[in-house]
């Protein structure tokens, strides 16, 4: 009898890991993981365990700025995480098998005075950078004014783009276009391969606190049915254009938030299609669960009652507003703790 995990994949779901951990990426890559993403919360909890600390020693050695140390060790990880995951990439033809690297989150911080053009030019220049001589890593772009409009000139010059910060139709439309205009500035469109992070569960925690009028079937329901709606409009963009690389849904944030949810709800709910990003702790989880096997799910909305009652009480153009701020504050932040942990490292090693 196959293992949860196993029967998810059997379904169609590409499994990513929300971790550069090595031994949890060699873990999960055992359990049918094809592809991993960094963070900067990821990376400062790496370095606070103490298991890296001859490596920053060295790089403490060469670098005095902080900041470049927490770059130089999130490449380092990355590229660990890359060699992982390289067969996959050369088996599926770089359909799959990359690992995500996130661009500077202080560019979105709330004390940053540069304007959007000025962002874009930021995000254009590390993008390359961090791009350059890597064939399985992808360059995670946030769905802001600045890194959409950088988005098609990265993906013009080469750069394979996850776009992330997600929460609306509309910020997919956008960044999934502007991925569009660049790849036909390229001599070899057929190459590109771009992923799109739609963040779940954060919604839900919205509407509980936000729109508390909702009919209980349906408090609970408004991310999956965000999520899968994109989904749908992606599936139906993607069907005339005939590519041989997917442009993939990546389900993000499928950890639940509601005490009393099931640790499987958004990946039960979602499997069968696409890519699901989830945390090593819900990974474990889904393995726990006896007996359990998925189907394909991702297809199959909510009643039509629940949709109505959701499109008439969620003004999805407010929650978007609303989630961008705070996803914007736990963008930034975390880049501050690494840099911070890497100066407490400096003054311990």
């Amino acid at each position: 009898m196959p293992t949860p995990l196993e029967s998810l994949i059997a379904s169609g779901t590409k499994l990513w890991l929300d971790s550069v951990d090595p031994d949890l990426v060699r873990s999960n890559r055992e359990l049918g993981a094809t592809w991993s993403t960094s963070n900067p919360v990821i990376i400062a909890n790496l370095v606070k365990t103490g298991r890296f600390d001859e490596v920053l020693k060295g790089l403490i050695a060469e670098e005095p700025n902080d900041e470049q140390v927490a770059w130089r060790m999130t490449d380092r990880l990355v590229r660990g995480a890359q060699d992982v995951f390289l067969p996959v990439w050369e088996e599926t033809k770089g359909d799959d098998g990359y690992v995500s690297f996130e661009l500077d989150p202080l560019l979105e911080d709330v004390d940053c005075t540069l304007s959007v053009a000025e962002k874009r030019d930021r995000y254009l220049s590390l993008g390359k950078r961090w791009a350059e001589g890597h064939r399985n890593r992808m360059i995670k772009v946030p769905a802001t004014p600045g890194g959409l409009a950088a988005l098609e000139e990265l993906v013009a010059v080469g750069v394979c783009p996850n776009v992330t910060l997600i929460f609306s139709e509309r910020q997919y439309q956008l960044a999934r276009e502007a991925v569009w205009r660049g790849a036909q500035r390229r001599d070899d469109p057929e190459a590109v391969k771009s992923v799109y992070s739609i963040f779940i569960s954060r919604i839900d925690v919205y509407t509980a606190k936000h729109v508390r009028d909702l009919y209980p079937e349906a408090q609970g329901e408004v991310g999956l049915l965000n999520v899968k709606r994109i989904w749908s409009d992606n599936e139906a963009w993607c069907q005339d254009k005939k590519l041989p690389l997917r442009q993939e849904i990546v389900f993000a944030s499928t950890g639940v938030k509601t005490k009393g949810d099931p640790p499987d709800k958004y990946v039960a709910a979602l499997a069968g299609s696409d890519i699901q990003t989830n945390p090593p702790e819900t990974n474990e989880a889904i393995q726990e669960i006896a007996g359990k096997t998925y189907a394909r799910t991702v297809d199959q909305f909510p009643p039509d009652a629940v949709q109505q009652e959701i499109d008439a009480k969620v003004d999805f153009e407010r929650m978007e507003q609303v989630l961008m701020e705070e996803g914007l504050k736990k963008f930034a932040d975390p880049q501050k703790g690494l840099i911070a942990a890497i100066a407490e490292k400096r003054e311990q090693l």
